[in-house]
């Protein structure tokens, strides 16, 4: 208790910190309102986001991080990110058997939406930006956790949308920024193993230097980027979204995604015997509200778009206040 009351009297920079990514999120979505960030820009600069940006921020991060050599900073944040992604798919399963009928999800279309909209946590453009001023030393694992997130949403998450794994479902699992963290992993393993001749460590670190500089100057804009079109894609959300109706389930998402998941999450944090920076990683998380891919995926395969809606947008906004509270009570909590 003592620890959490320290905590609250220093709630105030953790609040800022949260403030700072909510405010590049209202920047875009600001833009989309007077016209500057068109619907018809979002493709193109997602893309480049994705294909260029985010996989160049990786790559520098994880390359450029010591610790990243040994099986248990490579091997177990994936672990524990698929983990945790197919706990919520679990949890958010549970809670519709029990309350589903009660507040109108009946449907199969509207199940599986649920379930994968409530079940995912954000894993990207939300945390990243708060693990760098709060847990600078756990970005790196951060982002090599965020693997095995990808991999249960391009497996367990396909599988619960579509009712079974098709050929094209595997294809998500090897995008750029997956292809540039193994990149990154056999090239940092390499330049600080002990095979490598001392001058020839000393070539590449002369030829990797302005590589480095420009991956380094291009994955700076990644994450405000994703903030900025982020923000524009959850505008667009509201405005599509029916409030007038369907607050049973707005309730029950936020009874998943931002109380029960973060209690579980934060249990995990304080018994398993991982590392400070993994643990770490786990309390973000916890505090996370629903990811915002899920509805792209739902309306791939034809599900119930309304239901990801509400989770999405009503969990997000929520998050505003509920992210600051449960990472300064899981910092406490857990000690790190």
């Amino acid at each position: 208790m003592d620890q959490v009351l320290v905590q609250l009297q220093s709630a105030g920079p953790i609040v800022l910190k949260v403030l700072v990514v909510f405010a590049l999120m209202g920047a875009g979505a600001m833009a989309r309102h007077v016209g500057w960030l068109t619907a018809e820009a979002d493709k193109s600069l997602m893309r480049l986001t994705v294909n260029v940006l985010l996989p160049c921020l990786f790559f520098y991060r994880v390359v450029g991080d010591p610790r990243m050599t040994g099986a248990a900073e490579i091997g177990l944040p994936p672990l524990i990110g698929f983990f945790t992604t197919a706990l919520g798919f679990l949890v958010a399963a549970i809670a519709l058997l029990i309350f589903g009928r009660s507040i109108g999800i009946v449907r199969p279309e509207q199940r599986r939406a649920f379930t994968l909209s409530a079940g995912m946590y954000n894993y990207g453009y939300i945390p990243l930006p708060i693990a760098e001023k709060l847990f600078p030393a756990a970005v790196g694992t951060l982002i090599v956790h965020n693997v095995g997130v990808e991999l249960a949403l391009w497996t367990l998450g396909v599988l619960i949308i579509s009712g079974g794994l098709g050929k094209g479902s595997w294809r998500g699992i090897f995008n750029p920024p997956a292809v540039a963290i193994t990149i990154a992993v056999i090239v940092g393993m390499i330049a600080r193993s002990s095979i490598l001749p001392t001058d020839l460590k000393s070539t590449i670190a002369v030829i990797g230097t302005p590589v480095l500089d420009a991956t380094r100057w291009l994955g700076d804009c990644g994450i405000p980027m994703g903030l900025l079109l982020s923000g524009a894609v959850i505008r667009d959300l509201i405005t599509q979204t029916d409030w007038k109706r369907g607050w049973g389930m707005f309730a029950l998402a936020c009874g998943v995604r931002l109380l029960l998941l973060p209690v579980l999450f934060l249990i995990i944090a304080k018994l398993l015997p991982v590392s400070t920076e993994l643990k770490q990683v786990i309390v973000t998380q916890a505090a996370m509200p629903a990811a915002v891919f899920p509805i792209v995926v739902t309306r791939l395969y034809g599900q119930d778009t309304q239901v990801a809606l509400r989770v999405i947008v009503g969990t997000t906004i929520l998050g505003l206040l509920t992210i600051p509270l449960w990472l300064i009570v899981g910092r406490a909590w857990v000690g790190v």
